[in-house]
């Protein structure tokens, strides 16, 4: 198996990361031998994938040289990290390992983030004016052209299928994977009584998290800090840019801690996570693991979505900030109300994100499409065209732009 990175995976810093090396994990124990590439360059963040037996390498866009590396490594399935992978990789892997089974993992869907974030900005309500966007044609070709697609939130799986009318043959829903929780869970995370104050978390690359922490400074901790005001919010999160770190104020309980290098000791000694996320897609790593380190939490609807089914929430849902502060306040001082809530993030975690049934699940589609592969895409005729005109199209520009270098 080929991996091509979008980055080098950063599981301490961003969701992605983690998702990635879920992944890894799951073609390892099914025998896969994985080779990582990206055109990234590398961080202190970056995790070393040699550590689980990874060959790794440094890849050039527009370069022939990775022409030359697909040819001496002739792999039987490739791995896109997100779509823009898949556009600058997808005709060369084409053209060189026609044969190898592609999948793309979306991550989330780039173009419904993209459309929320826009409609968020000019005050409306999402539509199919914002999804019908650059983005999005370009995200969905990209999901015909691959064989299969991992879909990370049903909310999304449903769009592809009802809205976009993509077949569900070349989807396969795949939500984080994560180990179930014992009945013995509880008793081994820090009690109501050993835990205070309220924190924050998240990547601030990423435009949701950064428009919750200004959300939280400017509108929802003043309610809750007049009402509690010994208690303090530390927010976390890498890259970290300037205009955070002037927020941090320690006579308002405002503080800004930057990256934390463990996120579960961070979240076992808080008493409450705040996510007031007002646009975003996806699941949000962050909120599960508020789950599995028995933190309950306070988050929106676009925070929420699509990650506990009918089950009750770890903590409360609304999109009101006076009521967000009010449900805080309640679950910060209720004993019971917050063990409560964190019984309901177990549940949450062993229905929606057992690792082992939905491992077995990508190994098994993935087995089965490649043992039928020919029938398959045959079926998938938007696909095979896309395909065809994309080779002509990017296999031009790219190569183009390839001479263009060498001047």
């Amino acid at each position: 198996m080929l991996i091509i990175g979008f980055v080098w995976p950063e599981p301490t810093a961003t969701a992605a990361g983690s998702r990635m090396l879920q992944l890894i994990d799951a073609f390892q124990k099914s025998d896969f031998q994985i080779t990582f590439v990206s055109t990234a360059t590398k961080s202190d963040l970056t995790f070393d994938l040699k550590n689980l037996g990874i060959k790794t390498h440094s890849i050039t866009l527009n370069h022939a040289s990775f022409d030359t590396f697909l040819q001496q490594i002739n792999p039987d399935i490739v791995l896109f990290d997100r779509f823009l992978t898949e556009e600058q990789f997808g005709w060369k892997i084409a053209q060189n390992c026609p044969n190898a089974f592609r999948i793309l993992d979306t991550e989330d869907l780039h173009f419904l983030r993209k459309a929320r974030e826009s409609a968020f900005k000019n005050e409306e309500n999402v539509s199919l004016k914002h999804l019908t966007n650059t983005d999005s044609k370009r995200e969905i070709a990209s999901i015909y052209r691959c064989d299969v697609s991992l879909i990370i939130s049903k909310y999304e799986y449903q769009l592809l299928t009802d809205t976009f009318k993509i077949d569900a043959s070349i989807l396969l829903y795949l939500p984080f994977l994560v180990s179930t929780l014992d009945a013995n869970a509880l008793t081994r995370f820090p009690s109501f009584e050993k835990r205070s104050d309220f924190m924050s978390i998240g990547n601030f690359l990423h435009a949701p998290n950064l428009q919750a922490v200004l959300y939280l400074k400017n509108t929802i901790w003043p309610f809750i800090r007049e009402q509690l005001p010994k208690a303090s919010l530390y927010i976390y999160g890498a890259y970290i840019p300037e205009r955070i770190k002037q927020l941090n104020n320690i006579k308002e309980g405002f503080i800004i801690k930057g990256w934390a290098k463990s996120s579960a000791e961070v979240f076992k000694k808080a008493k409450i996570c705040l996510a007031p996320l007002q646009f975003g897609a996806g699941l949000k790593g962050k909120l599960l693991d508020s789950m599995q380190y028995g933190t309950p939490n306070i988050t929106t609807k676009i925070g929420a979505e699509a990650m506990h089914d009918n089950l009750d929430w770890n903590g409360f849902i609304t999109d009101n900030p006076e009521e967000f502060a009010k449900e805080a306040i309640q679950l910060y001082q209720n004993k019971n109300i917050w063990k409560t809530a964190q019984k309901n993030g177990i549940a949450i975690v062993n229905q929606c994100f057992d690792e082992e049934k939905y491992k077995q699940k990508l190994i098994e589609t993935v087995q089965y499409l490649i043992n039928n592969l020919e029938k398959h895409r045959l079926n998938n005729f938007i696909g095979s065209m896309l395909q065809h005109h994309t080779l002509q199209s990017t296999k031009y520009l790219s190569k183009w732009i390839e001479e263009k270098n060498k001047t």
